[in-house]
């Protein structure tokens, strides 16, 4: 797989596996750090979960994922379809990206991996923007979650 068509990040968090898979498996909790309005709502394999985006610019745009695996405190997966932002485009024919949390032990806390690939499937007319902006995007994501969970 070349670089083009993933992103990954990790993050050192200084919270026990419990506490990140916490944040990252239950729908409220993700809402609340990544921006997304998920109250009264559960990922649940194979079926897809949708909530208005509160994160400031975005508010018009409804995030919408398919849950694809929940391994608890291991791996949590869903794919979407990538910086989907033009209002009145529709996205659905388009392949999407995979998005998968992976959590490891290690001293001091748990390492959280995200990755996100399938960007090579995107049509070429907007494949850089959304790796561009998803790029970014993944960047302060990490630093949310790390905030979400205190010191």
């Amino acid at each position: 797989m070349n670089s083009s068509d993933r992103i990954e990040r990790k993050i050192l968090l200084k919270a026990p596996r419990s506490r990140v898979w916490a944040a990252l498996s239950d729908a409220e909790a993700f809402g609340s750090w990544f921006g997304v309005a998920l109250a009264g709502q559960r990922f649940v394999v194979g079926q897809r979960t949708r909530g208005q985006i509160t994160y400031p610019g975005y508010e018009h745009l409804v995030w919408d994922v398919q849950v694809e695996r929940l391994e608890p405190e291991r791996l949590f997966a869903f794919s979407w379809h990538p910086y989907a932002v033009e209002p009145g485009v529709d996205y659905s024919s388009e392949p999407s990206t995979l998005v998968q949390f992976e959590l490891e032990d290690l001293d001091g806390g748990t390492l959280l991996r995200v990755v996100e690939s399938g960007f090579d499937g995107i049509p070429p007319e907007r494949r850089l923007k959304a790796f561009r902006m998803n790029s970014r995007g993944w960047d302060e994501q990490m630093s949310n979650i790390e905030n979400y969970l205190g010191p």
